[in-house]
Order: structure tokens, then sequence, then C-alpha cells
């Protein structure tokens, strides 16, 4: 009878009405119910320990802080249904943010912290409640005045949120000092000491176009150490390329564009004009004790052995993402950056062996590092694009390369990135080809579409440039993107039976089904996700995107009408959640059982809020994979 009382307040009460019912009832069962005879001081600011969050069934909580003179201050009464201790529990306070009387007959039912901390964790809409409510509260001047923030950024679930959903233009950028490009090179030095900045950018003659930079570095190595003239031109001796980002983008996102591009500093637009600039350095300080400055640990790594004992350090960084609240999607591209960092850096110490290639070539990734959705538990999908040679060099580039290919597979493997057990790799001579060979590749897998290539290769349509000549990658998606206008229309159909063939791991009466794996009950977490990834890449291809990252996909998708907000609310949230599981599940293999990750989760370890929420994904998933069938097969 209590439980379903507790439902019923439940499903009243803001942010808990956004749940599942399945999982108000099984979180019913963890209430404690609190009856007040008199008025009484519950909660005490900086004080009262923090066991849980209050639900107001009846009566009357009067919130306050106390100052110095022991005056109540901010003074706000809340009545049922209302929800006492999110924002407390949120920021991680062992005490109490806000002091609290419960008047006379009040009653109340207290949710535990853990059960908080899954319900946060699963759900995105329940936890941006009280970050949100949170962030207005904190607009309030005399709020703000009694709140004492965190004293680490490791002490702060909230904090590390706040971190990864911080955009650009919520810090401060420097202002963009320029000159034309035919400006003498002591001119630029002398706008530089004058501005007190270390760095100049260049624009293009009677342009607001910006070509290049310059700083204190470029002058000294390409000016200074050659003897040149100051008087030559900036542009001779200028930096590039220029990278940019959108003053809307996130933090994270610029720190990561920043490693991929190896550029120190990054421009920033807003409604298509450079607004201004931030460095690498400028970008670290923000991030702080972020594990993305691990990256930077990362690219000063020389030898193999070095890139393996970082690459071990790995899971540790991941269980500390995790367990700030990090989203499930921006740990992945964590990983995703270290592993291309990596793979960089062994590509250049190869070539540091063997010689400068014969050809332009370049170097890409497919599959989960092709989506930019590393795990731990992960294995080479590689290949190689090399330019065309005339017939008398044929041989002797491909010799090069199929070389090169097998020393940086060794290497990789080396490291802790296993070979492909299917062998999907650039040292397999199928997958090191030139650009006409892997043309005609795609033509026939595109045109003489057959179900059985589907299975197989449909992961070579997540692929993505990590090395070498941009161009030719470039060239191969422009070709592919030509091909797609107008394939042979059973190539769609046969996808789309290949992102039916597994079906969410739900039991006729939706409970989850388990495998035996030894003496445990299991679930294979990446079978479980590989619905949302091919349903995702069918119509991805459909509609001919060069997007490769599955939440990406599903973003532009919602955008051009395909999904609705709702739908891409759902797959999102469903994705990324499986994600943080598969990766919590794989550091914990790691760094606790001391055993190989792999895939398997064990139903005994997940708690009664972590299943009830995996069955209403499942259904999700089996929901979008009707969608599909009907629109790509015609059958029910």
């Amino acid at each position: 009878m209590m439980q379903e009382k507790i439902i019923s307040l439940l499903k009243i009460t803001e942010p808990f009405h956004l749940l599942p019912e399945t999982v108000l009832a099984e979180i019913s069962e963890t209430f404690t119910r609190t009856e007040f005879s008199k008025d009484t001081l519950v909660y005490r600011q900086e004080v009262t320990e923090m066991r849980g969050v209050d639900i107001i069934e009846s009566g009357e909580y009067e919130t306050f802080f106390f100052d110095a003179a022991e005056n109540k201050r901010c003074i706000s009464i809340h009545h049922s249904p209302y929800c006492f201790g999110g924002i407390s529990v949120v920021l991680n306070r062992v005490r109490a943010l806000k002091s609290a009387i419960a008047k006379k007959g009040t009653v109340v039912y207290t949710l535990p912290k853990k059960e908080f901390y899954e319900l946060c964790n699963a759900y995105e809409d329940f936890f941006h409640y009280f970050t949100s409510d949170f962030g207005k509260k904190m607009l309030d001047e005399e709020f703000s005045h009694f709140v004492k923030t965190p004293a680490t950024f490791e002490e702060s679930y909230f904090a590390a949120d706040q971190l990864y959903s911080r955009k650009i233009k919520g810090i401060t950028y420097k202002s963009i000092v320029s000159c034309e490009e035919n400006t003498p090179v002591f001119e630029a030095a002398q706008m530089m000491a004058t501005h007190k900045v270390s760095c100049i950018f260049v624009k293009k003659s009677a342009s607001e176009e910006i070509i290049g930079y310059a700083t204190d570095i470029t002058l000294r190595d390409n000016v200074i150490a050659h003897c040149l003239d100051s008087r030559i031109a900036i542009s001779e001796v200028m930096d590039n390329p220029i990278v940019s980002i959108s003053s809307d983008a996130y933090l994270y996102e610029a720190v990561l564009m920043m490693f991929k591009t190896k550029s120190r500093y990054l421009l920033v637009k807003d409604n298509g004009e450079y607004v201004g600039f931030l460095s690498r350095n400028r970008l670290l300080s923000e991030q702080g004790q972020s594990p993305l400055v691990f990256i930077q640990s990362v690219k000063q790594a020389e030898s193999v052995e070095e890139l393996k004992k970082k690459w071990k350090q790995v899971p540790d960084i991941i269980t500390q993402l995790l367990g700030r609240g990090v989203h499930g999607e921006i740990a992945s591209q964590v990983i995703t950056t270290i592993a291309d960092t990596i793979t960089v850096k062994v590509i250049e110490k190869v070539i540091r062996q063997i010689g400068k290639p014969p050809a332009k070539f370049a170097f890409i990734v497919t599959g989960s590092e092709g989506r930019k959705e590393q795990t731990l538990s992960t294995d080479q999908d590689n290949g190689i694009i090399y330019e065309d040679k005339a017939n008398e060099h044929r041989e002797m580039v491909r010799e090069y390369f199929l070389d090169f290919a097998k020393k940086v597979s060794d290497d990789l493997n080396t490291i802790g990135f296993e070979y492909c057990k299917g062998n999907f790799m650039a040292s397999n001579p199928k997958w090191t080809h030139s650009l006409s060979h892997w043309k005609r590749n795609y033509n026939q897998w595109i045109e003489e579409s057959v179900p059985e290539t589907a299975m197989k290769l449909s992961t070579f349509f997540d692929f993505r440039f990590i090395y070498g000549e941009e161009s030719i990658v470039k060239d191969l998606k422009n070709y592919i993107k030509e091909k797609l206008a107008s394939p042979n229309q059973l190539f769609f159909a046969h996808i789309a039976k290949n992102a039916l063939q597994y079906e969410p791991p739900l039991t006729f009466l939706k409970r989850i089904k388990t495998q035996t794996i030894g003496k445990s009950e299991v679930f294979d977490i990446k079978t479980a996700m590989s619905p949302i990834v091919d349903l995702l890449r069918v119509y991805a291809l459909k509609n001919q995107l060069e997007i490769e990252n599955t939440g990406e996909r599903m973003k532009k998708l919602t955008e051009i009408g395909v999904f609705t907000q709702q739908q891409y609310n759902e797959m999102h949230q469903s994705y990324y959640y499986l994600m943080a599981l598969r990766l919590k599940n794989q550091a914990n293999q790691i760094n606790i059982d001391k055993k190989h990750p792999d895939n398997y989760i064990e139903i005994s370890k997940l708690t009664k809020i972590e299943r009830v929420t995996l069955i209403e994904i499942f259904k999700t998933i089996a929901n979008f994979q009707l969608g599909i069938k009907v629109k790509f097969t015609g059958s029910f």
C-alpha cells in the first residue's frame, strides 16, 4: 500500500515525473517514511549530513540560510509535491546546502543518495533538472553569497558536468591582433610588442580572410635562426593552417580539436565572423585537473614502451571521468582521441624507421574507432589508401605500404590494440590499396550488393582519416556519395536487414535475456548497442551524410527531419547510457577483476535501477528497429 502511495506521489513530483513507471516502481521500495510531531530543524546548513533527498507528501518545509547573526535569509516555503536536497546531493555535498524546518505534522519520504545518484546517471533530463535549478538560483545574489563552492574539482559531481557542458563563449578569449600578408616581419614584431601579444594573425591583402599566424617561436625559428632579412613579408615565414571553432562549441571539443589538428591556436567564430582566439595553454588551464591534459603527455611519449604505459593508464582515467558523472559520449571521445594520438605516434615512428613513403597516402580507421566510439576492449580496424602510380612503380609502392602496415600493426598490438580477429587491418593486402582500387571496392559493394557483403563490410562505411593526405580520403568519400545518390536499391534493403540481425536482449516477458558463461549469467552489451549503430548508419547513408559518429548522425538526422526531437532524446540517452555502462564494466574488469576487458555484463552486478533502465532502453531499441523494418524492407 505504501509503495502505491509513493509511486502516485512521485508521478506528480518534479523531476521524478520524467521517469518511466517501471523505474518509479523499483525505487519506491527504497524510500523511508518520516512524520514530524512538532516543528523540527531537519537540516542545518553545512552541519547536517545528507542521507538522500526528501519528497514532501504533506505538510511544509521552510528552507533558508542562517547568516552570521543566526537570522534566516533567502526563506522559501515548500509544500507537497516537492523534492528537497537534490542540489546538495548533485553537488556531492556531505552536508546540507540549506537549512530546513519541517512544520508539525509534515510527512516526507526519503530516497537514499545511492539510488538518487543512479537516477542522475541513467536519466539526463532528471539530472539536468537539478543543475538547471541550481544555475537559476545562483543568479540570485543573496543565494550565491551563502553557497560555498566545493573545495576541489574532484569533490564536485556538478562541477564535472559543468566543465563538459561549458561553452567557449562562456570563457574569456583574446582579441585578434592581425596584419596583412605583405607586412614586413619587423613591423609585425613591432605590432606584437605594442599589443603585448605572443601571436599575430595574418590576413590576405585587402581581405578579412585569415591565412596564417606568427608567434614569438615562429620569428625565432623561421627568421632569426636562418639569419633572414627582417624586411621580408610575414607571409613567407608564417605558420598555418588556420583552425577555427564556433563560440557555441563546448570547451572539451576545442581541446580535442587542438590535439587532432596539432594546432596551438584556435580562432573563435560567432555568426561566421572571427571574434577572438584561444591558445592551447589557455584551454588546458581552463581544464584544470581534467584527464584531457593526459593527452598532452601521450603526445610527448617517444617509444612504444612509453606508449604502452600510457595506454595502461586509460582505464583509471575513464573510471575517474564516469565517477564524476561525465557523459558516456565524452568518455568515449577521450579514449578515441588518446587512441588516435598513439596511432599517429606509431606511424611517425615507423616512417622514421623505414624511410619516407614513395607515394602520398592516407591511413584510415574503421569500425568503432572510425566512428570515434573507442572502448577499452578494442582491436585494430584500419586500412591504407595510396595515390595511383604509374605501372613501373606500382609494385614498389605496394611493397612499401604492406611492410609499413605490418610494422604499424605490430607496434599497436604491443601497446595494447590487439590484432583484428577478422583481419580487417592494413597489414592484410586486401585493405591496403590504391585510390582507384578502393573506388572499385565501394562500387562493387554498392552496385552488386548481397546480404553477406552488407553484414561483413558495413563498418567500412564508417571510416575516418587519421594520418597522411586527407585529400585522398575526401576524394574517396565524394565518390561514395555520388554512388549513394543512385544506388542499387537492394543495397539499402540489405544493410537494413543487417541492422535487424541483432535484437535487443529481451525475453518474451520483457526481462533481460542472458547467456551462461562459466558460472555467470551475462548479456553482451556490444551486441545490445549494435542495432542503434547499424540503424543510424542506414539512415546516414540513405541521406548521404558524411558523418561517422553515431551521436553526430543522430543529431544531423534530427535536424533534417528524419527523427523527431523525442526520438532523438530517447535514442541519444539509450545509446550513451549503454556506452557508459560498457566503459564502466570494462574499467572494472581491468582495475578490479584484473582480467582482460570484454563486452559481457554480469546481471548479478547490476543494481535494480540499472536493470529496469536497461529493459526500458531495450524496448526503445526494438521500436526503432520496427520503424526501419517497415521503411526499408516493407515488412512487419
